[in-house]
């Protein structure tokens, strides 16, 4: 029997835990033999007294053999995932896996489901009509085999301790202790059965990590756990101030992400793209470095490749592709609303947490996991930051069921742009690299 109450007493008392105290009392939470009550002040022990590296590495250890972790190494070629922290009109998943396993690099990539101010990767792909994101972990294997991409939600089997654990902390006000962050991503990427992964950490208003010190440390200790594990892990710390592209909700910022696919150059949406696909390419051995990499991919773009390859996943999860191959026959809102403008000048910032926000209370995200969400729903924004603005002119467009609070929204969208008498500096998009322990600024 494990002795919980010791081990809550080490930690509460500044202690550091060997492996077995982790793996014992991760083990005994995940079968239930220590109660929430228990672990919950095991959590806050843990977050305000701080973990090591060691601590870090066994507890991600732990979550992850919790669970099933697959084995990929009979599908050939090295298998690359991505992840993003997660943003506000942060599509990129949905054009990066088909380009990437349109260059020749297998993408198994398991995404979760959008909560809080963010939206998530299944949400998206679930507003194409069909698309099944609950995948059998045989489905899965046989279609990353055949087509070298395959998209699902987080099964049963993978990482179950992780999945008790994120509810508790989401009620325990631990979230934020990056060691739990970071043991959380990991351990799911991890059973995936990868071989490298590429991160996308953002950093501020928009993002869970608001300053880019914390961006930095995140990213650190998931490449430090993925390291000690074995796997190959590059990092990119991106800015998360305003929106990503236009389209914020499920089914705006997918058919933004397909618009994409068919060649539009939606500038700071494709920039983070072709970096992070480059990235892959690298670690996946089908470029030498990220310029012959980003070349590779603006090719799969243009020549149709990693369009026909998003088509094929879409038909082999049960989508239905003719909204892929012409994303504006979905156009079926209930309702459209124009924002004005209240000054003449530049848009100088849109706060993309505010517009997060929003977007959930129109029915676009949720803020429990158990709320549905509108595909439907969502912000088509008209302008985005240096862009000019005259008084009255439409800057964005809300889509709704929710047609009693129109006004509302609309007045709440426009709060959210800030304009200035002159063009804005802009912040860039890319804001540092890490590869193999070192930093680069962009």
């Amino acid at each position: 029997m494990i002795n919980a109450v010791n081990i809550i007493r080490r930690k509460r008392d500044g202690h550091s835990h060997d492996d077995s105290e982790i793996e014992s009392l991760i083990r005994s939470y995940t079968t239930g033999e220590v109660t929430d009550y228990q672990m919950s002040a095991w959590l806050m022990a843990a977050f305000l007294n701080g973990m090591d590296d060691n601590e870090l590495f066994s507890l991600t250890k732990s979550m992850l053999y919790s669970g099933q972790v697959l084995d990929l190494s009979d599908i050939p070629g090295k298998k690359v995932d991505k992840h993003s922290t997660g943003g506000v009109g942060d599509k990129i998943s949905l054009i990066l896996a088909p380009l990437v396993a349109a260059c020749g690099v297998p993408v198994p990539m398991i995404s979760g489901r959008g909560l809080g101010h963010t939206g998530g990767t299944l949400d998206k792909l679930e507003a194409i009509p069909g698309f099944r994101t609950n995948l059998s972990i045989e489905h899965y294997k046989a279609q990353l085999r055949q087509i070298g991409a395959v998209l699902i939600g987080q099964t049963e089997e993978i990482a179950p301790a992780d999945r008790k654990l994120y509810a508790l902390r989401d009620v325990t006000a631990t979230v934020e202790f990056i060691p739990f962050i970071a043991a959380s991503i990991m351990s799911k990427k991890l059973a995936e059965g990868i071989d490298a992964l590429v991160l996308d950490v953002k950093t501020g208003r928009g993002a869970f990590m608001k300053t880019e010190e914390d961006a930095r440390n995140l990213a650190m200790e998931l490449c430090e756990i993925g390291t000690h594990f074995g796997k190959d892990c590059t990092a990119w710390i991106t800015r998360m101030d305003s929106p990503l592209g236009y389209g914020v909700g499920s089914w705006p910022e997918t058919q933004e992400a397909i618009r994409c696919l068919h060649g539009e150059n939606v500038t700071d949406v494709m920039e983070i793209v072709y970096t992070l696909a480059s990235e892959m390419l690298v670690l996946g051995g089908s470029a030498e470095d990220t310029s012959e990499a980003r070349k590779t991919c603006e090719a799969a773009i243009y020549n149709g490749n990693a369009l026909d390859k998003f088509i094929e996943i879409v038909e082999r999860q049960g989508g239905d592709p003719t909204v892929v191959e012409d994303p504006t026959t979905r156009i079926d809102f209930e309702m459209v609303a124009e924002a004005p403008a209240t000054a003449t000048g530049y848009v100088n910032d849109i706060n993309a947490y505010d517009i997060g926000l929003l977007a959930v209370e129109m029915g676009a995200g949720r803020m429990r996991k158990e709320d549905q969400v509108d595909p439907l729903a969502g912000l088509i924004l008209l302008k985005k930051p240096g862009d000019a603005v005259q008084q009255g002119e439409p800057i964005a467009r809300l889509y709704t069921g929710k047609l009693d609070r129109i006004s509302e929204f609309s007045e709440r969208a426009t709060a959210a742009f800030s304009v200035s008498s002159q063009p804005p500096d802009l912040e860039p998009l890319l804001v540092g690299r890490l590869a193999n322990g070192t930093w680069t600024s962009n």
